[in-house]
């Protein structure tokens, strides 16, 4: 028998709920909760009715969360103390000496997230070369009794050069974790990688978030386990799901826990199909309540990287490449100083939410703009149980034409929507053309509560002329917790130019960081085990990182750092080479669920009034769940304008876009021939 999945996402409005059940995908959407855990097990127990299924007879249970980020944005982590190499207390302030905006005398960096009071100093020196000055246990216990005196609730310890030599660091973390009853974060176990500003900054996300996600992980797991479920395995941001205890230890992991799993779920279910056709690769949108992810799958892989910025602090971890920017279906619309719309990046949540969910919201926001648009219908149920208040957005919207000096709600909420999709273009922009890619020559993939309500106009935009909207996608991050494989990454620098290295040195690094990998995975045996390198032109203040073979060979890790230096920049070069990082990631496979599809009854639904291109139109309405598919070539059966409802989104067609169904009851919106 099928294993049954549960995958579970937290948004900032809904949390979403993917079921594999013998071959059906069971899905489920409720209001997110402060405490998120709460809003979890409510999903579950609303998708497990739904199919008849007691929670104890789920035999896996993957999540992925915003507990991290928001810590991040919000600044309300642990109160987190810092203990660094005498003479290295200002690292978090001077960083690289970067103004955030050049020509802004008033610009100001971020605050750092420990300030200088709760900074200490050792007495301790390493370099690349080995340890020259051993710490003194007792000056480090003298250090725990200050950091005590601040009321610290996290401690982080980055030594300089702790990457290569790691003894001092180590055993000034054993000392603190012997006299403080509070977590301690090593840059060593957290990041053992070069660059003192990137690993200190790193080393203090984790201790900032780690109490935090500690609380929620253990509060989460207790109540899975009353409710008869298996311990949660919880997203990282580099697209791979581990176990709980995991997160817990290396809190860091989590910051793009949602977005990743959103990324993980296109590429399984957009990628393939009846019409693939060889494009370059796809653009995925997901459009939620608080912000847009995008991000891009090429060659049938996710793009990573392995450096982020997040509340303008730079954070080194593996993690899916993710664009975001603040314009979701919550964000409220204002007007600004100069008398523009924005939108964003403040947001309504989900309590009390947009004016249409009639929970006391006052403020426009882009779900409001949609129900006054009629790409929303006012009978329409968002989140199971949640009606619209179309009086309410009405008024919201009013509210905001009569500050921007506009006709009436109508032309303000063709100015939301207008703005909301610029912001989204660009995000998708920055990903594509900033970087080389013609997003012309790929496909978008639209999911999220309200990702295919605005992918058709976005795409008109760009001339992108094909979108795929995979069938439950206004919840495919939860479905891409069901198809994530198990991945864990480790790190280690070793620098050095290439013709000078020895091969069998590097192989011995690799051999150690897959150790420590297999040991950690739930299946040895099944785990696939890939190296990569970072190497750079020498000089240059950057790394690509590509695929190495093993046994180590210099010639060959030349040859596709060029090809991929070439791809990236248009050149390669005549020059020195050097090793500056050995990765490694341990990957143990999962097979995606399968999703069955079948459609029965008329699709054609009722019509009503919708806005397109500033004018009202009779509008056709479409049940999603009853569009029969097509092959690939036959004539779209859905003409624009048209709007086709489904459970979790909306599908809004504009003139001059068609839509299909792929056999596997996907969406396929293409430009219309008519």
């Amino acid at each position: 028998m099928e294993a049954r999945r549960i995958g579970v996402d937290v948004g900032g409005t809904f949390t979403d709920v993917a079921l594999s059940l013998d071959g059906e995908i069971v899905t489920a959407k409720v209001p997110s909760t402060a405490d998120q855990s709460e809003g979890v097990i409510a999903g579950i127990e609303t998708a497990c009715a739904e199919a008849g299924v007691d929670p104890e007879r789920v035999d896996e249970f993957s999540h992925a969360m915003t507990v991290s980020v928001n810590a991040l944005l919000e600044e309300n982590g642990a109160r987190t103390a810092l203990v660094t190499t005498e003479g290295f207390r200002d690292v978090l302030e001077i960083g690289r000496q970067e103004r955030p905006s050049l020509y802004d005398l008033d610009a100001e960096k971020p605050t750092p997230l420990v300030p200088r009071r709760r900074r200490f100093e050792v007495s301790e020196r390493a370099t690349t070369e080995g340890v020259e000055r051993p710490v003194d246990d007792g000056e480090v216990r003298s250090i725990a009794e200050r950091v005590r005196e601040t009321d610290a609730e996290s401690v982080a310890v980055s030594l300089l050069h702790a990457y290569a030599h790691p003894e001092n660091e180590t055993r000034v973390a054993e000392v603190l974790r012997e006299e403080l009853d509070v977590p301690v974060s090593a840059s060593n176990e957290v990041l053992a990688e070069f660059r003192e500003y990137e690993r200190t900054s790193t080393t203090v996300v984790d201790a900032y978030v780690r109490p935090a996600i500690d609380r929620y992980v253990g509060r989460l797991t207790e109540r899975a386990r009353d409710l008869g479920l298996p311990q949660p395995q919880i997203m990282q941001a580099n697209g791979g799901i581990t176990d709980a205890d995991a997160v817990r230890r290396n809190a860091v992991t989590t910051v793009l826990s949602g977005p990743a799993a959103g990324v993980v779920g296109a590429s399984a279910m957009a990628g393939g199909g009846d019409d693939a056709d060889g494009r370059e690769g796809l653009v995925t949108f997901d459009m939620g309540g608080t912000s847009s992810d995008v991000s891009l799958v090429r060659d049938g892989e996710v793009e990573r990287t392995t450096t982020g910025v997040i509340n303008e602090r730079p954070i080194k971890t593996p993690m899916v490449d993710v664009e975001t920017v603040g314009a979701g279906g919550g964000s409220i619309a204002r007007v600004d100083a100069g008398g523009a719309l924005r939108i964003g990046p403040r947001s309504a949540g989900a309590d009390p939410g947009p004016a249409c969910y009639g929970r006391g919201g006052t403020e426009p926001t882009v779900t409001d703009a949609n129900l006054v648009l009629g790409y929303i219908g006012s009978s329409t149920s968002l989140g199971g149980d949640l009606s619209l208040d179309e009086d309410g957005a009405f008024d919201a919207l009013a509210g905001l034409a009569e500050e921007a000096g506009l006709a009436g709600p109508l032309e303000a909420a063709r100015g939301v929507h207008r703005v909301a999709n610029a912001n989204m273009t660009r995000a998708i922009r920055s990903v594509t053309v900033e970087r080389g890619h013609d997003p012309r020559t790929f496909g978008l993939v639209a999911f999220g509560g309200a990702g295919p309500m605005h992918a058709i106009a976005i795409a008109d935009g760009l001339d992108i002329d094909r979108i795929v909207i995979p069938r439950a996608s206004g919840v495919l991050s939860a479905y891409g917790l069901l198809a994530a494989d198990e991945k864990r990454d480790a790190v280690r620098t070793h620098q050095r130019p290439l013709a000078d290295v020895d091969p069998d040195d590097v192989d011995a690094v690799y051999d150690a960081l897959s150790e420590e990998l297999l040991t950690e995975v739930s299946d040895r045996d099944a785990a696939a085990v890939r190296h990569a390198a970072d190497l750079r032109y020498a000089g240059q203040s950057f790394e690509l990182t590509v695929d190495v073979e093993r046994p180590f060979d210099a010639a060959n890790a030349r040859e596709r750092f060029d090809a991929a230096h070439e791809a990236a920049y248009g050149y390669r070069a005549d020059e020195p080479i050097d090793l500056v990082n050995c990765r490694v990631t341990a990957t143990v496979a999962r097979d995606a669920p399968p999703v069955a599809y079948a459609a029965d009854g008329d699709p054609l639904s009722g019509s009503r009034e919708a806005v397109f291109a500033g004018e009202v139109r009779e509008t056709p309405v479409y049940e999603r769940g009853r569009l029969a598919p097509q092959h690939a070539g036959e004539r779209s059966p859905i003409e624009g304008p048209a709007v086709v409802e489904g459970d979790e989104s909306t599908v809004v067609v504009p003139p001059g876009w068609g839509v299909r169904v792929r056999g596997d009851g996907a969406l396929i919106a293409e430009v219309s021939d008519a």
